[in-house]
């Protein structure tokens, strides 16, 4: 009889004990809370901290309102019809406000029923536009294509942060064709470099060529129109012991004194 009483008084603190941890709930950092009652959804969703809720009848389901972060690959086919695969990582956020649809429409799986499959449309639909080779060499463009027609095809129930391209994905052989494309692209960038290069050390050369020309042309003008102008030069250069007679330039013309020996 004791022994009896006493499992049944251990139970019965027990069920107490269950019941009284059974009847709240807490809500952690970074995340929101669905009530569910009798598999009920409450539209009051709960914030982060503690709570309480119907023991056995009631559980929380938390959903994050941080960022996330999720890869997606999208096999595309490009204006010339090249089959590529587009690897993002997509960075989103659940908006307080969409908390609530988000659970009833989607159970909370947000990003394989709701993000996957918008970003995946959206990528086909850009790529088709662009050729293999634009998608490879054109990235960013195709990213911020992506991300604004991603976003309009989710609206307002997630927000979409940004879309990062992860990888390009084409067939060996058009690799191939774009490397060798692109190598001859800068062989004929360093020829025209080099061309242009060659034409302006040539037009420095003839502008040099040039003004030297115009600056003898002007000395030779100016020797010719002040004619003492020769006598004054040699004047200046004489050290005194040049002969006495030096010859002008219409023959002789300066009578130099010979200075004697002391």
């Amino acid at each position: 009889m004791i022994i009896g009483k006493l499992v049944a008084i251990v139970l019965a603190v027990g069920v107490v004990l269950g019941l009284l941890f059974g009847s709240y709930y807490v809500v952690g950092p970074g995340t929101r809370g669905i009530l569910i009652t009798l598999g009920k959804p409450s539209t009051d969703v709960k914030m982060e901290g503690i709570g309480f809720k119907w023991p056995l009848a009631s559980h929380i389901v938390p959903l994050s309102t941080r960022q996330q972060t999720n890869e997606v690959m999208a096999q595309a086919f490009s204006s010339d019809l090249q089959h590529v695969g587009v690897l993002v990582k997509v960075l989103y956020r659940t908006p307080e406000s969409s908390i609530f649809n988000l659970y009833v429409k989607y159970e909370g799986d947000v990003f394989d029923s709701l993000v996957a499959p918008r970003v995946q449309e959206a990528l086909k639909e850009v790529t088709a536009l662009e050729t293999a080779e634009g998608i490879a060499k054109k990235r960013e463009v195709i990213k911020e294509k992506t991300l604004a027609l991603s976003k309009s095809k989710i609206g307002d129930l997630l927000a979409i942060e940004d879309i990062v391209i992860e990888d390009v994905r084409l067939s060996k052989e058009l690799e191939g064709a774009i490397e060798q494309k692109m190598v001859q692209e800068q062989e004929a960038a360093k020829a025209r470099f080099t061309q242009q290069k060659a034409e302006v050390e040539a037009r420095i050369t003839i502008i040099k060529a040039e003004a030297e020309a115009k600056a003898i042309q002007i000395r030779g003008d100016a020797l010719k129109d002040n004619k003492g102008v020769v006598d004054l030069m040699l004047l200046e250069k004489w050290n005194g012991i040049t002969p006495s007679v030096v010859a002008g330039v219409n023959g002789p013309g300066m009578l130099l004194p010979i200075r004697g020996d002391k």
